[in-house]
C-alpha cells in the first residue's frame, strides 16, 4: 500500500477541529495534510497563518494552490491521478481551492469534513467535478 495512504488512513476516525493537525485529537482538512507531511518529511516546511472558516471566500487568494506548487511542485493531470496524491477541491467556480483531500484508490479519497471528521469518502462525481488541482506527494528529502 501506498505510504501516503497507509498514513492517512491512521488519521480516519480523528474529530474534525478548525486549523487542528493532531491524529486523534482533531484536524481541518489542512491539518490532516500537515500531519501527512510531518510523518513522512519531519518538520512542516511553513507554519500556516491564522485562518477563518470563510478565508477563501473573503480573500479570493489561491493560497493552497501557492503552497502546493510551493512543496508538491508542479500539478499532474486529474486523468493520471494515482493513491497517495493531494486533491485540491474548488466549491464553486470565481472562488478559491479550499478543500483538500488524499486520493486513496481510483474511486475514494480520504479527508477531514466538518462534521464527519476524518473519513474515507466514494469520489463520486459531485466530488470529481470540483477537483481543481492535482499533486504528486514530494518523495521523501
Amino acid at each position: 500500500m501506498n505510504e501516503v495512504v497507509r498514513i492517512a488512513r491512521s488519521w480516519i476516525g480523528t474529530p474534525y477541529r478548525h486549523q487542528g493537525a493532531r491524529k486523534g485529537v482533531g484536524c481541518d482538512c489542512l491539518g490532516l495534510v500537515r500531519g501527512i507531511w510531518r510523518e513522512i518529511h519531519g518538520e512542516e516546511p511553513e507554519a500556516p497563518p491564522p485562518y477563518g472558516m470563510d478565508w477563501a471566500e473573503r480573500s479570493g487568494e489561491e493560497r493552497l494552490h501557492a503552497a502546493a506548487l510551493r512543496h508538491f511542485g508542479r500539478p499532474v493531470a486529474t486523468a493520471s491521478m494515482a493513491p497517495g496524491d493531494l486533491m485540491l477541491f474548488r466549491w464553486q467556480e470565481g472562488i478559491a481551492a479550499k478543500h483538500l483531500g488524499i486520493l486513496s484508490d481510483a474511486g475514494h479519497f480520504i479527508h477531514a469534513y466538518e462534521p464527519a471528521g476524518v473519513i474515507e469518502s466514494a469520489l463520486v462525481p459531485s466530488w470529481r467535478r470540483r477537483v481543481a488541482w492535482v499533486f504528486r506527494w514530494p518523495a521523501r528529502c
